[in-house]
């Protein structure tokens, strides 16, 4: 029973000492590897950027490793590029215990549906390989082509307005664009274009660049009030994009203030009056609200109006307000001017009217009253004392 056990325990030595004719021989002072390290290795961008990582390529071993570069899973449609000292790099060497420092370039492309992408850079070394594992959010879905936006398309003002809108053109294609400017307004609506201050009518942009546009447009004049759609288009021989703003006028505010005759003079007798037909018409294209009427008049004058306020006034229509206009007992011959106002929140009109006062009657025939006494008083005189 010894001896078979004894024999049993020769054959498994001697199979085991073959085995071990096979195996590699290592030095104890063997690599035990590379690794990879980079700080970020999750980012989030957008469409068409490039992202550049930093990596630390680590030898833990003692000998020397020649290392080349793989991709896992790299997304279809997006490029790399690794460098070191700006050169691009197609193996890199690393001493036992050293690290050496690369550059990896990760080119998104503008087609990119948005989401979460994963995957790895590879090292191979001679004693294994080594894994970096890296996560890029896309925070947008990519598109290739022309973007012309705006957070803000719908403007409101008067006709004597000018709108100002404000526009981004942004580049999605792989190539330089040199985008020509247009806009297909009305006849009479002028469109400006500006960037950085300067009017224009082109942009080059480079590929994913974007571009902040002015868009200044000025209404024609008696524009009426409405809604009006201002298409505006940026365009290539190999893409375009069109936006439409839109300008609201509220209507123009004008007030006219005259006579039925257009007469702007009168006479009146000292401490008399005289009432004046005023005529107002709204000339704008909006309606007026709460009309006030005001005077200018002279000291010791008095001026009252039939309406002081009128209510509202719609575009053409026209009110007329009678003001009775009372001359100072004090006022002597000759031309004074009556100012009038008629007023809004919005506008006013303003009509200086010349009143030209006359001495009153009264006093004339006192006068000649006066002179006729003194005349027959001398005569008296003469007739009685004459003939002594």
């Amino acid at each position: 029973m010894n001896v078979v056990r004894s024999r049993m325990i020769a054959m498994v030595a001697m199979i085991l000492t073959l085995f071990s004719l096979f195996l590699p021989i290592r030095p104890a002072s063997a690599a035990s590897g590379v690794v990879l390290f980079t700080p970020y290795t999750g980012l989030s961008v957008t469409p068409g950027e490039t992202i550049d990582y930093t990596v630390n390529v680590i030898n833990n071993g003692s000998s020397i490793e020649n290392v080349t570069f793989s991709f896992d899973h790299l997304p279809k449609g997006w490029s790399t590029s690794i460098t070191a000292e700006g050169r691009t790099i197609e193996q890199l060497s690393i001493r036992g215990g050293k690290e050496e420092e690369v550059t990896l370039e990760v080119n998104v492309p503008l087609d990119v549906d948005k989401g979460d992408y994963r995957f790895w850079l590879v090292a191979n070394g001679e004693s294994g390989s080594a894994k970096l594992p890296l996560l890029v959010r896309v925070t947008e879905q990519g598109s290739f082509k022309t973007e012309l936006t705006s957070d803000q398309t719908n403007l409101e003002g008067h006709a004597d307005s000018s709108f100002t809108y404000d526009v981004t053109l942004k580049n999605r294609t792989a190539k330089t664009q040199n985008y020509a400017l247009s806009s297909a307004a009305e006849k009479g609506w002028q469109v400006t274009f500006k960037s950085e201050g300067n009017s224009v009518t082109s942009v080059k942009l480079e590929p994913n660049e974007s571009r902040d546009i002015t868009v200044e447009v000025k209404p024609p004049e008696q524009v009426k009030a409405g809604t009006y759609k201002i298409p505006i288009k940026a365009q290539t021989s190999d893409t375009s994009a069109e936006l439409t703003l839109e300008a609201v006028i509220t209507g123009t505010y004008e007030l006219k203030l005259t006579t039925p005759s257009g007469n702007l003079s009168t006479d009146v007798t000292a401490g008399n009056e005289r009432v004046i037909d005023l005529v107002v018409k709204n000339t704008g294209s909006a309606p007026l609200l709460n009309i006030n009427m005001t005077a200018d008049a002279p000291p010791d004058w008095e001026v009252e109006f039939d309406q002081s306020t009128i209510a509202q006034l719609n575009p053409g229509d026209s009110k007329t307000v009678k003001a009775k206009v009372k001359a100072s007992d004090e006022a002597i011959a000759g031309d004074y001017v009556v100012n009038f106002q008629a007023q809004t929140a919005e506008t006013s009109a303003e009509a200086a009217f010349r009143v030209s006062v006359k001495t009153s009657t009264v006093w004339g025939v006192v006068a000649v009253l006066i002179i006729v006494g003194v005349a027959g008083g001398l005569y008296y005189l003469i007739k009685t004392y004459g003939r002594r």
